[in-house]
């Protein structure tokens, strides 16, 4: 009987772990996007696993005659009573097993071999199976132990060379190429230009973040005669090119389910404030005029508090306060209506899963120590048909105390996924506000491109009419850029 009980035992783990090894195969797919430190933090929490006995399958809430297992648990549970569910009665058949639930499944299984051996419940039929399933599965059960082996080391690598434990890396490089296609005008030339980011992203929650960006970069003023010039651009800091400096330091955290709030120590924009700037532009495209130009006129800031609060799943009202570090301590440049330069936001956005998302948004600011305020009453409207998007924006824009306005429009057609998944083709055109009454027309069409999961290219023509925006007197412009960002 001993020669018997022994060899028993030696199956059980084989017989178990066959089962597992199916089992596992099929969980594997589900956990491969499983964040790599979620699953550190896992298998470090050391947490006991309370599980409940059952007689019958019907017990477990969670399991139906429909699932592929359901015949094995039945018979592992109303046969063998070889299977424990959760304390709340669930057996969770597509959650990854740690190991003490390993533990503890084997173990119920071994008491019941041993029980069937000491009843003499057991004959020569089913100890020649249980011999032939170790053999069939003994290269599986090795391949199974490898890969947990494999798996602790990989997890003690990642402990011992994580750069923090609540703090991520994450950086950008972005670099243009700028060729004017006609004759060169007034600072117009051929040039290549980039930004480096480096972004520390800091969670004490999980829910805020606490962002620390070093910031550098050229900007030889290209495109000279394109309203707002490039998105991706960076003057450098103190007006010197190629300075490293705190570009952002802010902290955002969640009051409740329905209120965000962020602190800003310094460059903090309008339409940083605001959930959504709702046009499918403002991202994809290489010139800055894919942002409504309604979020930058007039305005300036720095150091801000802003709020956003969801009313609803679908309606949200964004507002914020920012001021230029150069105004605080300077007695003309306090007060919220007054001095500068400041600005100050509120927008109400409808943001749906589906065809609209719309938005109203009024600004005031002064682009310098006791200047006129601008005001600027704006709409936003986009209205996504899967394939295609159009969308645009428009606004009055008023300079106070004088009779002096201006308005802007930009209005255009995205295609998501064009040709290749992850691309964005656009065209748009609109008009940048001016005081002098000029108020050039402008166009861009893009086709933004992901090469990689860490480089995407962008080739674009931009063109703008006669302007005198960046005070050079240009006549109209015709650009070509090949854009490339590289993230990490």
């Amino acid at each position: 009987m001993s020669n018997f009980l022994w060899k028993s035992l030696l199956a059980g783990p084989a017989v178990l772990g066959a089962a597992f090894v199916v089992s596992g195969s099929a969980l594997a797919a589900e956990s491969t996007n499983v964040d790599a430190l979620e699953q550190i933090n896992d298998y470090n929490s050391g947490a006991s696993v309370e599980l409940a006995q059952v007689t019958s399958v019907q017990e477990l809430s969670d399991v139906r005659p429909s699932d592929w297992a359901f015949t094995a648990l039945q018979r592992l549970v109303e046969e063998y009573g070889c299977i424990e569910g959760f304390p709340n009665r669930t057996y969770r058949g597509n959650q990854a097993m740690t190991r003490y639930e390993f533990a503890a499944g084997l173990n119920a299984c071994l008491d019941v071999m041993l029980q069937l051996i000491g009843s003499g419940q057991t004959d020569s039929s089913e100890l020649a199976t249980i011999r032939r399933l170790q053999e069939e599965f003994q290269s599986e059960l090795a391949t199974l132990r490898g890969r947990v082996d494999s798996l602790e080391a990989d997890v003690a690598e990642l402990e011992a060379n994580q750069f923090s434990t609540t703090t991520k890396l994450r950086g950008q490089v972005t670099a243009h190429v700028n060729v004017p296609f006609d004759e060169a005008q007034n600072g117009e030339r051929t040039t290549f230009e980039y930004r480096a980011r480096l972004n520390f992203d800091t969670s004490f929650t999980g829910e805020d973040r606490l962002r620390l960006r070093l910031q550098s970069g050229n900007n030889n003023g290209a495109p000279v005669g394109f309203p707002g010039g490039f998105a991706d651009s960076n003057g450098g800091f103190s007006g010197n090119a190629n300075d490293i400096g705190f570009d952002d330091v802010y902290y955002a955290f969640p009051l409740g389910d329905r209120i965000d709030v962020i602190v800003a120590g310094n460059s903090i924009e309008t339409d940083d404030f605001v959930t959504s700037t709702i046009v499918p532009f403002d991202g994809p495209s290489v010139g800055d005029g894919g942002l409504p130009y309604l979020y930058g006129f007039g305005a300036e800031g720095g150091a801000g508090l802003g709020v956003s609060v969801a009313l609803t799943d679908n309606i949200v009202v964004d507002a914020g306060y920012s001021v230029d570090s150069d105004a605080i301590g300077n007695p003309s440049g306090q007060g919220i209506f007054s001095g500068g330069p400041q600005s100050y936001i509120g927008q109400l956005s409808y943001l749906s899963d589906g065809l609209i998302d719309a938005g109203l948004v009024y600004i005031h600011g002064t682009e310098e120590v006791g200047g006129l305020a601008t005001n600027t009453y704006g709409g936003l409207v986009n209205l996504d048909f899967g394939r295609f998007m159009v969308g645009g924006a428009i606004a009055f824009h008023e300079l106070e105390s004088r009779s002096d306005d201006t308005y802007s429009w930009q209005a255009g057609v995205a295609l998501p996924d064009f040709w290749l998944e992850g691309s964005t083709l656009g065209v748009y055109g609109g008009q940048a506000p001016t005081y002098d009454g000029d108020e050039p027309f402008f166009v861009e069409g893009f086709y933004e491109v992901p090469i990689s999961e860490y480089l995407t290219i962008t080739p674009a023509v931009l063109y703008a009419e006669e302007n005198d925006i960046n005070s050079v007197g240009l006549e109209d412009s015709l650009y070509g850029v090949i854009r490339a960002t590289f993230e990490f």
